[in-house]
């Protein structure tokens, strides 16, 4: 038998909502993982990518990191893991530092056995890139198998990677796939094979509701019992309480209303999320969210979804705006690429915090392929990106490959925290900032 804690997306770094108490939270949530695993004695903690929030993790996060791990390491527990999207960078990981350490085992197309089970590595790859996947692994002398994996895989949620592909295709039969990346929790059986995310440790985003945790996986036919051969069961974490409160205002309710049904929630310390719908009159979101700091409150925040409508007596025609900009947009002819970014911009289902992060995952996307990059014939947006001349959004080349690995663009994460565009030149490193060239 062989047990083993599933766990990924931790977003080591991830200052959420500007907070350093937030940034704290997070680390002390994969603190918490590793605690239990001590605790538990399992045999292995497995992580399914994305640890940092960024490829550039600050001093603190990174000597933080490295202290968990060496509570891993000191209680005789391996850490294996592979690479996620937000953390990869050209050349070395960051997971390779550790694996240097003596710290984790970086995992791959060979298999990594411990107890009874192997388990095999799979970084994230980009949509453009895994038609080239060969999905060849070591065989293996083990009673069980894994795969460890990163990337949104069928039937879960903004799925984009075929699971049954990935399981057909490879040269090992796998019992388990233990995934991240999605930050849902979910399990389900795909061929046979059991298919799960553990979810995210900490919430990365308002639409994370539901609670926090991880998955203890258990490689037991004996203990598991009938034909299966995998026992996943999810076990909860205890993290930073996050009120969310939804207030649908009738006529003439106002932001006396709102606070009232603030005032019904506890938010000592707690991360506060107000929703507005309905009618009534204007609400400015500073003064809640200014009540709720008063009432204790770590973060507060306010979100008026209503409908601000004109004066009656004053009337605005437009012909179709929209498809006017379409029918110019039509004759400039933009390459590919162009018409990904003018989407993302024009996009009434991106919040105006976001768009620069999803422009710059679109044009990732895209960077293996130059023709891209090139305008339609006769088009006045006629271009052609250089291949040779790589970006900061390009990294993951052929030395960060390992086990058909390769990065992908960030996701986009909803507080509007500044993307590597914003930062500092890389080249000088901000105080405190670090990256893998330093170490290598």
């Amino acid at each position: 038998m062989t047990r083993v804690i599933h766990t990924g997306d931790t977003h080591v770094g991830y200052q959420q909502y500007h907070s350093p108490v937030r940034r704290q939270d997070f680390l002390d949530a994969f603190g918490a993982v590793v605690d239990d695993a001590v605790d538990d004695d399992v045999d292995a903690v497995v992580h399914a990518g994305d640890l940092f929030h960024d490829r550039r993790p600050e001093l603190p996060d990174l000597m933080g990191t490295i202290g968990v791990l060496r509570r891993l390491s000191d209680a005789g527990i391996p850490f294996l893991a592979v690479v996620g999207n937000h953390e990869s960078t050209r050349g070395g990981q960051w997971l390779d530092l550790f694996e240097r350490l003596g710290l984790a085992t970086r995992l791959g197309d060979a298999p990594t056995v411990v107890g009874d089970a192997a388990f095999y590595g799979l970084d994230h790859v980009p949509v453009s890139r895994r038609d080239e996947l060969e999905y060849a692994f070591e065989p293996h002398d083990a009673d069980y198998a894994a795969l460890v994996a990163h990337g949104l895989f069928e039937p879960f949620a903004h799925a984009d990677w075929d699971t049954e592909t990935v399981l057909a295709e490879s040269d090992v039969d796998f019992d388990a796939m233990l995934l991240g990346d999605n930050h849902t929790p979910d399990s389900a059986e795909v061929a046979g094979t059991w298919v799960t995310y553990p979810g995210s440790t900490e919430r990365a985003s308002a639409s994370e509701r539901e609670g926090r945790g991880y998955n203890l996986v258990t490689f037991d036919e004996a203990a598991v019992g009938g034909d299966d051969r995998v026992e996943i069961r999810r076990r909860a974490l205890d993290t930073r309480e996050f009120v969310f409160v939804s207030v649908e205002l009738g006529p003439e309710e106002g932001e006396t209303r709102v606070r009232e049904r603030v005032r019904e929630h506890d938010l000592a310390d707690a991360v506060v999320l107000v929703e507005i719908t309905g009618e009534g009159e204007p609400v400015t979101p500073a003064a809640i969210e200014g009540f709720a700091d008063a009432e204790g409150a770590l973060v507060a925040r306010v979100t008026d979804r209503r409908t601000v409508e004109t004066d009656e007596e004053v009337d605005v025609s437009f012909a179709d705006p929209e498809a006017a900009v379409r029918e110019r947009i039509d004759e400039m002819g933009l390459s590919p690429a162009a018409l990904d970014v003018d989407d993302a911009v024009r996009s009434d289902s991106i919040a105006d915090a976001n768009v620069r992060e999803i422009v710059k995952n679109r044009v990732e996307e895209r960077l293996d392929d130059p023709a891209a990059f090139a305008g339609a014939d006769g088009g006045e947006g006629e271009s052609e990106a250089d291949p040779d001349c790589p970006t900061e959004a390009a990294e993951g080349g052929d030395d960060a490959d390992r086990g058909g690995t390769a990065e992908r663009d960030d996701d986009a994460i909803d507080d509007g925290q500044p993307t590597d565009d914003d930062r500092p030149d890389q080249s000088t490193p901000a105080d405190g900032q670090v990256s893998m060239e330093d170490y290598l």
